[in-house]
């Protein structure tokens, strides 16, 4: 049964991650815009006689987002790989596999997106941040 669970909630984390690219460019420019003052009002209260630079602060949420949602899709694979049996490097490297097929995966669904493209470097930040996820899982639960 925690299997079945375990590969559901992969499955349905991918759906998340399906439905973050399905947005329309705009759409999705909106929704880090808002996160973006969000930020910047926590940092003027902070640090009320600077201004950060926004176009960095902006790419820092994007980017962040995308290692972020990847960090769970890895740390989800490979307790979905424990639960099935599969262990040690072999777990490992099916579980990097996965996130890097579905984030190369991600990316080219991007291209039929308006206001939206497929970036070699999300792919790479995605990666990193599913190697981040399984890695956390390995040190919480090393001994399983």
């Amino acid at each position: 049964m925690k299997k079945w669970i375990s590969w559901g909630l992969v499955l349905a984390w991918m759906a998340v991650i399906f439905l973050f690219s399905a947005q329309p460019g705009d759409q999705s420019g909106e929704l880090s815009g808002s996160l973006l003052q969000t930020i910047l009002q926590f940092w003027q209260t902070l640090f009320p006689n600077s201004q950060p630079n926004l176009d960095i602060l902006h790419w820092v949420i994007r980017k962040g987002a995308h290692f972020a949602v990847y960090f769970v899709l890895g740390f989800l694979n490979i307790n979905a790989l424990k639960a099935s049996g599969i262990h040690g490097k072999k777990a490992w490297l099916i579980a990097i596999l996965i996130a890097i097929v579905y984030a190369i995966s991600d990316e080219w669904h991007q291209s039929f997106v308006p206001g939206r493209g497929p970036a070699v470097k999300d792919v790479v930040i995605d990666t990193v941040g599913a190697s981040f996820g399984i890695g956390l899982y390995q040190l919480l639960f090393r001994h399983r």
